[in-house]
């Protein structure tokens, strides 16, 4: 298949006119002009736009699923609504339940991941249980622990080393071991956390470098106390994840965030099971969730996920004057890099999987190809 006349995003994040054929699933021909032959399949792409398939690095559920209830026929569903998305990879994030029930959720998730249809499963968030029961947001603090490596390694070994990245609040690792080990194991982000500025400072230097739903369940940012947002804009190596439906944080925030750390924003949905769904009521790990009016919200009102997609966050962001080169990159190709996987997905380069995204001038998803 060759598409042509295109406007695409390339792999350096360059709006440009060019040609691009795939084969087998991968992007075999990248130039300005392709040539083809009545044989081929040729896909007029004039007055459109290619963008790289969205990746979703944390995102709990839709189309009615979660990760948490360990049913595969759910975690299917919830893979071809987010497809629709344009959402080509994700991660299924699990949530603070037992121990038994997150065993149980890996190897489901595991069991899918070879699935052609929908959105390809490419591992596992792991969000809890080793979080901080005052920063526990919409989490079940019946089953919050203390971080515990061994803990940690059994879930990893148990579902086959599919896990690309766990949270932790570093105050609580009271061995002052986790993050060095299991940095070596997947990518280990600060969240749900009540650690000051020096605390995250001191997570970055032992191997954590990303912060989960940045300025959510985490101190924030003043003058004299910098908090974990403030470690976070002041640490290069670390990236974090911001949920733009407008209601997680306010658009002002979400720009200066932008301009504070370049090229270190990863954009996700955080979404639930409701995502998708009409106005109702949903559970989320042990919680009753309701959503009216598109905010999900805990019966104390507190925020609890969200029903959003990157491809509303993708407007959004545009909307609020962030250019569409700097907000693709952090669905795509920030994400990507943070679960070990830009070499395979997250930008349109020759070789890499022919995950790709068709746009209108309006940002309306034409096509979606996987």
């Amino acid at each position: 298949m060759i598409f042509i006349n295109a406007q695409i995003l390339d792999g350096d994040f360059r709006l440009r006119k060019a040609d691009i054929e795939i084969n087998d699933e991968r992007i075999v021909r990248l130039a300005d002009t392709l040539s083809y032959t009545e044989q081929d399949l040729v896909v007029d792409c004039a007055g459109y736009t290619i963008v790289p398939g969205f990746v979703d690095i944390h995102v709990h559920g839709g189309a009615g699923a979660d990760t948490c209830d360990a049913d595969a026929d759910g975690l299917r569903e919830m893979a071809k609504f987010l497809l629709t998305k344009g959402v080509t990879a994700f991660c299924p994030t699990t949530m603070t339940v037992s121990n038994e029930e997150i065993a149980k959720s890996l190897e489901t998730v595991r069991s899918c991941m070879a699935d052609k249809e929908g959105a390809r499963i490419v591992g596992v968030n792991m969000e809890g249980p080793f979080i901080s029961p005052a920063k526990k947001g919409a989490q079940g603090d019946e089953f919050i622990q203390a971080p515990d490596f061994d803990v940690f390694k059994a879930f990893y070994d148990g579902c086959g080393g599919i896990i690309r990245l766990v949270d932790i609040a570093p105050e609580c690792d009271v061995r002052g071991d986790f993050i060095e080990k299991a940095s070596k194991l997947c990518t280990v982000s600060v969240a749900h956390t009540a650690t000051d500025y020096d605390g995250a400072k001191a997570a970055f230097r032992r191997g954590a470098t990303h912060a989960t739903h940045l300025f959510n369940a985490m101190s924030g940012m003043t003058h004299r106390a910098p908090g974990v947002v403030g470690a976070v804009f002041d640490t290069d190596t670390v990236c974090g994840e911001l949920i733009c439906d407008g209601i997680h944080i306010h658009p002002a925030v979400v720009r200066t965030a932008f301009r504070q750390m370049p090229g270190r924003i990863c954009v996700v949905s955080d979404a639930m099971r409701l995502s998708g769904m009409p106005d109702g009521q949903g559970m989320l790990g042990v919680n009753l969730v309701t959503v009216k009016d598109g905010r999900a919200t805990l019966e104390d009102g507190t925020i609890a996920g969200s029903v959003t997609n990157l491809h509303d966050e993708l407007k959004n962001l545009v909307s609020w004057g962030i250019p569409l080169e700097e907000a693709v990159r952090a669905m795509t190709l920030t994400p990507a890099k943070e679960i070990g996987m830009d070499e395979e997905i997250g930008s349109i380069a020759v070789g890499k999987r022919a995950d790709l995204v068709v746009l209108d001038e309006n940002l309306e998803i034409v096509a979606v190809y996987h």
